[in-house]
């Protein structure tokens, strides 16, 4: 009898702090996300890719694109540092970005120094990457054409634009993350350019 008068009572406090866990649960989660939010500069996004060969892909052409070839990763391996610019027609950054890659392009000493900037269309249609590269200007000697997106996830791309230096053996030398500007060019992509060639 005292058994059981002492049952239903002693259940419902050793259960009284379940009803918290959901709450505490979030509570952790939301802090994690805080943290990571502001751990460290987005464009640094850590790639397992970094010192590895470029993934196997072959691309095909963007049509319609002054016979412009399309895109393999044997492209990449020719000798001279690569500048891989993964883009899109629909990303509002891409067309911000255009004008500094257009810069790199026209660098007569990159030129001198073998330097290629390709571009790798992702999921976007051959009639829309031509209007975006016709209206931002075209600074690709090749632009492979991902339709379904498969080549960039396989080189760990987060989001459009991502930029990537390949050395010349075809190894990953650098990933930005995010679009280019004047002091992204002069900071950060020229000098690792520069380290790609040793």
């Amino acid at each position: 009898m005292s058994e059981t008068s002492l049952q239903p009572k002693s259940e419902p406090r050793s259960r009284s702090w379940l009803i918290f866990l959901p709450f505490l649960l979030f509570a952790a989660v939301a802090l994690l996300f805080f943290v990571r939010l502001f751990a460290g500069d987005v464009t640094r996004l850590p790639s397992a890719l970094i010192g590895k060969q470029v993934p196997q892909f072959v691309l095909p052409p963007v049509t319609g694109l002054a016979s412009r070839p399309g895109l393999s990763d044997q492209d990449m391996k020719q000798g001279g540092v690569t500048i891989l610019n993964v883009f899109a027609s629909w990303c509002v950054p891409c067309h911000q970005e255009a004008a500094f890659l257009l810069a790199l392009a026209e660098d007569d000493h990159l030129a001198e120094e073998g330097v290629r900037i390709y571009g790798l269309a992702y999921k976007d249609s051959a009639e829309n990457i031509r209007r975006f590269l016709n209206e931002s200007g075209d600074p690709f000697a090749r632009v492979g054409l991902d339709e379904l997106g498969r080549t960039a996830i396989d080189f760990g791309v987060y989001g459009v634009p991502e930029t990537f230096i390949v050395k010349g053996d075809g190894t990953i030398a650098f990933k930005y993350v995010g679009p280019l500007s004047q002091d992204v060019l002069r900071d950060t992509i020229l000098p690792e350019i520069e380290k790609a060639r040793r």
